[in-house]
């Protein structure tokens, strides 16, 4: 293993890929919501996320493509899409979903699960 491997080893296992049992991505916009809304949620599920202590990925995407009702937030490996997600509904979503494992089913429009191929 060169140094560049040992180093994006190292990178994976600070961020916590080796424990992760979720992924969680969130548009910030601009074309969803307004960027101040998308960064305002972002910046609640990185301290929420913090404080709660979860193995939970979290990744900022510019856009999931649906250029509406954003905030867009999606939960791997569940396939969950919620709409509108202010800093107080991503404290709801992080506390019955990330870390209780149960989904917020009346704000999740859709599901849609990845499945590895044969």
């Amino acid at each position: 293993m060169n140094q560049d491997d040992e180093e994006v080893q190292a990178t994976l296992q600070r961020i916590g890929v080796p424990t992760a049992q979720r992924h969680a991505f969130l548009c910030t916009g601009p074309e969803c919501c307004t960027t101040a809304e998308g960064e305002g949620t972002w910046n609640a599920l990185k301290a929420q996320l913090k404080a709660a202590g979860v193995p939970v990925l979290r990744s900022k995407a510019a856009c999931l493509r649906v250029c509406n009702r954003g905030p867009w937030l999606l939960v791997y490996p569940e396939g969950t899409w919620y709409p509108e997600v202010t800093p107080e509904r991503c404290a709801r979503i992080v506390a019955e979903h990330l870390v209780g494992g149960r989904p917020v089913e009346e704000w999740a429009v859709a599901r849609h699960a990845l499945k590895p191929q044969g």
